[in-house]
């Protein structure tokens, strides 16, 4: 069982007076500390148009960490693939795929907030299909020779090359979504698949089993299937229960808050009570040993071969605690995982 962390996001709650390059700053502080910790991963996601300055720019961030890393993976959960010109996403994505020899994961999916498909000129019911076409467009123009594939939604020539390629062949490409035409998408035209935070432990269970039970019947998997499955969820790593989501709270509704703005196009002053109650049953948080058991579930229900995200990464937090978080998560959880 592999283990990483993350999301990046550069939010600046109200309360947070710094300049927007330090929470660039501390994004690669917490990068540089993630490997040193020995943890197995580190991630960004992406959002447009948002007041609180929310990731935008997941490539050239990827390659900033990068740059800052030897040996860790790096990787977008998620970057919104049906927003992206898909002949600058293969360069950029093989750019910094060769600045991290070979340690990339490209993470995609559909998006759902309608002022960033009206403002990209992306109509948003067309979403699901033009992420279906950009997995293969993107898999054409890393290899070798020309591009040789006719997009349903670009007018690219199919004699052009797309340069850089990857360091070895093609980057690896992870899907998101919880739907069961978005798993069954993963599983048949993806590496990955990643399960998204609001999934209980027994919802990834029944869609990795179907992942598996599709990727046999179509004759996508052997002994040696290497389909990676990623877990998505919220934690904390503290001296006790109380406090460690005494910790992250405030970070995590925040973010949680602004999640629902995003997806719902409309203004949220404050998560409902109900809302709380369910986001903090989701989470994982406590003492190392806590923390542990609460992830031990997740391998005994799925097996060994997982790569758990665990999303320490809240707006607002402080850099000195999540610096902490992270060792302690390498430190005292990893060890005991693997």
């Amino acid at each position: 069982m592999k283990l990483g962390t993350g999301l990046f996001t550069a939010q600046q709650r109200p309360d947070d007076d710094r300049e927007a390059s330090q929470l660039y700053d501390e994004v690669l502080t917490l990068t540089r500390e993630i490997e040193a910790a020995g943890l197995d991963s580190a991630w960004v996601s992406e959002h447009h148009f948002a007041d609180d300055g929310y990731l935008s720019a997941t490539m050239p961030t990827l390659g900033a960490m990068a740059a800052e890393t030897g040996d860790l993976e790096i990787g977008s959960c998620v970057a919104l693939g049906p927003l992206y010109d898909p002949i600058r996403l293969a360069e950029d994505a093989a750019t910094v795929d060769l600045l991290a020899d070979g340690r990339l994961t490209l993470g995609l999916a559909i998006g759902s907030n309608p002022r960033e498909f009206d403002v990209f000129g992306v109509p948003q019911d067309e979403r699901a299909e033009r992420l279906a076409d950009l997995v293969p467009f993107l898999r054409a123009g890393w290899s070798e020779g020309d591009l040789d594939y006719d997009s349903s939604f670009h007018d690219v020539p199919t004699d052009v090359s797309i340069t850089p390629k990857p360091t070895d062949e093609s980057v690896p490409i992870m899907l998101g979504g919880g739907a069961k035409p978005a798993v069954r998408r993963a599983a048949r035209t993806a590496d990955a698949w990643c399960a998204p935070s609001a999934l209980s432990v027994e919802g990834v269970r029944k869609r990795v089993e179907d992942i598996r039970r599709v990727r046999e019947e179509e004759g996508l998997a052997d002994g040696d299937d290497d389909f990676t499955v990623y877990v998505l969820q919220h934690g904390w790593v503290g001296d006790s229960r109380a406090n460690a989501w005494e910790t992250m709270r405030d970070g995590y509704f925040y973010i949680q808050r602004r999640y629902q703005e995003l997806f719902s196009g409309e203004s949220v002053d404050e998560l409902e009570a109900e809302r709380k109650v369910e986001l903090k049953e989701q989470a994982i948080f406590g003492t190392p040993e806590q923390v542990r058991e609460e992830l031990e579930t997740y391998r005994e229900a799925l097996g060994d071969d997982i790569h758990f995200i665990l999303r320490t990464y809240h707006p607002g937090v402080g850099t000195e605690e999540m610096v902490d978080c992270v060792h302690r998560l390498g430190d005292e959880v990893a060890p005991r995982l693997r």
